[in-house]
């Protein structure tokens, strides 16, 4: 690969790319290990894909806000790079495949041209900071969020307590207690309040779904503002330290919280705050900056051909906007799919006639705020010849799915393909549940729930099922009565039946039918929770019949060949294989960024990366002598216990209380100053006995 250099202002980001830049090198050579490369590229939204030799591109875009410029920038990127197919992901993100690894640098230096990142949007980091789509307009809201998502993003950005835990992280922020941005599912979640006139949050600790989902428990009833970024980054640095790191199944924050328990876990957060350079971060919210909309004179005359269909497109597609005068408009994007040339005539709509900005929802949508009210039928036909008036936004026929096997190294079966066949099923044969906003349905293609399908009030997991034959089949997972209750408060559905793919549509209809027939006016939240499991198991049960399939249950949704099982290598975690040598390499880069960020007066972070260097370079020792190291505290202990106590290596001090000093003083100038030298000191003796150990072996 040619020498790659940028023309990006920032150096920061410069460096991120040139990095990036480099390490692809030393790969593509057979220098660096292909697994040790993989936390790397992960950490820059560089993610592996099905299908081989290519990779799969996430783009980070907070809050899911996206301005025209940045539109246009990702489409020209998407046309030159991948394949002109955007993705809208659940958590806000804008997807592209199929992209060369050797171009992801200089695709990544034309994204910052405006503003757009990849850095932390895969990997072991703190993921993509959501919010509910209507934050800033939300007519329920006490104030807007934005801001306060907006500071929380770029402050740990790049920080250092976040780069390598033992699993990402997920943050959300709700503008209202409806809870829209759904905390009770989320590692850490915000909910706006005030109280006796001071603005705050509601915060939600250690939520999550997966495999095992968990409800988060409410870790504050309130803080002020300039507590969240504090707060957070204790919860950070607790997880970094304690949070399992071996088995990538336990790795989550919700785990440690579950092991060690609520006030266990959030005393040693309190305890944390002595280390914290900044108790307080007030937020400067006039900074923020508020897209506003353009100024439109002349409203466009227009024809609307079809008035009962624009009718109710403004019943289901309207959002009510608390800014007088306007609206929002959401637009219905199937399976979160679009493409670039509608996505540069979109961006040419909003930055001439609304406020120049988009937003990318959670439920794969896209919102347009600041419309004004005289501009909806204008709106409606320019929309119209994009094939952006469908209706039914967030509303039942309104279906959530993952990518699944069309890409995804984890699909067991299509999410997509039976998403688009449930979709057809409720519009062709349930058409009243085209205003129906009460019932949500999402897929998953496995059980990592990107599609979220176990907080759905119907939902269907990707799985597969053997006929006595050993025949296998694609299948489904149906879980119902999942819902958010609003306030931090959710359900999660429980698992039903397990039925092959192609009855799933049945499932479909069995299951609304039963529901117009005896629901008799209650949510749907409540309908499950009236019947109870057993009733709707005994509903779907001869659908988990596999003793009479037919040729076509072998062919998964939207395939025409046989269904084949392949599951790859997930990255959702950023695997990696612990190398000794390249650990004490990394500790000494650690003691580089430390050494940089004291000459930069940042003394946390220096005294983080130097802290960072001393677990890296304990971690070596101990996998030379295949010792577990599951978490940041355990590394510690078992140091001192084979190591220290035992003097085969002479610090003058347990390794417990060297390390320890993080927690015990301030961020000092004199402390960073001296914390470094330690790790300097400690990096010199541990591979000093190495290199002993090393020696011998060969005398040997």
């Amino acid at each position: 690969m040619q020498s790659f250099r940028t023309e990006i202002e920032n150096p920061l980001v410069e460096r991120d790319i040139i990095e990036l830049a480099n390490k692809i090198e030393l790969f593509n050579n057979g220098k660096i290990d292909e697994e040790k490369f993989r936390s790397l590229r992960l950490a820059r939204g560089v993610y592996g894909q099905r299908q081989e030799g290519v990779q799969m591109i996430r783009i980070k875009l907070p809050y899911g806000k996206v301005k025209s410029n940045q539109l246009r920038r990702i489409s020209e990127v998407s046309d030159e790079y991948s394949r002109g197919r955007l993705h809208i992901t659940t958590r806000q993100d804008i997807q592209i495949h199929y992209v060369d690894l050797n171009r992801t640098p200089e695709l990544w230096a034309e994204l910052e041209r405006d503003d757009v990142t990849l850095r932390e949007a895969c990997g072991n980091t703190v993921r993509n900071v959501t919010a509910n789509e209507t934050s800033g307009i939300d007519v329920n809201e006490p104030f807007d969020v934005l801001p306060y998502a907006d500071a929380l993003f770029r402050f740990f950005l790049r920080n250092p307590i976040c780069q390598e835990m033992g699993r990402k992280f997920k943050v959300s922020f709700s503008s209202s207690d409806e809870d829209t941005g759904l905390s009770y599912m989320h590692d850490l979640g915000f909910i706006a309040k005030v109280k006796d006139g001071e603005r705050g949050f509601k915060v939600m600790i250690g939520g999550g779904l997966g495999s095992q989902p968990r409800h988060a428990d409410v870790l504050y009833d309130f803080v002020s503002t300039d507590k969240i970024i504090p707060i957070m980054e204790g919860v950070l640095r607790i997880f970094d330290r304690h949070g399992e790191r071996r088995s990538r199944a336990k790795a989550r924050m919700k785990f440690l919280i579950k092991d060690i328990g609520l006030n266990a876990f959030k005393a040693l957060v309190d305890e944390e705050q002595n280390a914290i350079e900044l108790k307080s971060v007030p937020i400067d919210v006039d900074a923020y900056e508020v897209s506003k909309p353009v100024e439109v004179h002349d409203i466009p005359l227009v024809d609307i051909k079809d008035q009962q269909a624009f009718e109710t497109w403004k019943s289901t597609n309207l959002i009510p906007q608390k800014q007088e005068g306007y609206v929002a408009i959401g637009i219905k994007v199937l399976l979160g799919d679009f493409y670039t040339d509608k996505a540069r005539l979109l961006a040419d709509l909003i930055e001439n006639y609304a406020a120049g900005e988009l937003r990318l929802t959670l439920r794969q949508n896209i919102v347009i705020p600041f419309v004004k009210r005289e501009l909806v039928p204008f709106f409606y036909t320019e929309l119209e010849k994009l094939g952006f008036v469908e209706a039914g936004y967030n509303k039942a026929v309104d279906i959530t799915a993952c990518p699944g096997t069309d890409t995804c190294n984890l699909g067991i079966a299509s999410s997509t393909g039976i998403a688009s066949e449930l979709e057809r099923v409720i519009k062709t044969e349930y058409p009243q549940y085209l205003k129906n906003q009460d019932l949500v349905i999402k897929v998953s293609g496995c059980m990592n729930a990107c599609g979220q399908h176990n907080m759905a009030n119907i939902g269907f997991q990707g799985m597969s099922v053997r006929t006595p034959d050993k025949l296998v089949a694609p299948a489904l997972q149906v879980l119902i009565g999942g819902g958010n209750l609003g306030d931090g408060n959710g359900v999660f559905a429980d698992k039903v039946a397990k039925i092959p793919s192609k009855r799933g549509p049945e499932a479909l209809r069995r299951i609304l039918d039963d529901y117009e027939a005896n629901a008799k006016g209650q949510k749907f939240v409540d309908y499950y929770k009236a019947h109870g499991e057993r009733y709707f198991y005994d509903l779907l049960q001869d659908l988990q019949d596999v003793t009479n399939l037919t040729q076509a249950d072998f062919i998964d949704w939207g395939n025409t060949e046989k269904y084949e099982k392949e599951i790859g290598v997930g990255e959702c975690a950023g695997v990696v294989i612990d190398l000794v040598a390249t650990l004490f390499l990394e500790s000494e880069e650690k003691i580089e960024n430390a050494n940089e960020s004291f000459a930069n007066q940042v003394y946390s972070s220096a005294i983080y990366h130097a802290y960072s260097s001393m677990i890296n370079s304990a971690k070596a020792l101990l996998i030379a002598e295949n010792k577990r190291t599951n978490t940041h505290a355990g590394i510690v202990s078992q140091f001192d216990e084979f190591f220290v106590t035992n003097e085969k290596i002479n610090l003058e001090t347990l390794f417990s209380d060297l390390v320890y000093q993080i927690n015990k003083f301030s961020p000092s100038k004199e402390f960073a100053s001296c914390y470094i030298e330690n790790a300097n000191q400690f990096l010199e003796k541990v591979k000093a006995f190495r290199e002993t150990e090393m020696t011998l072996g060969k005398a040997v």
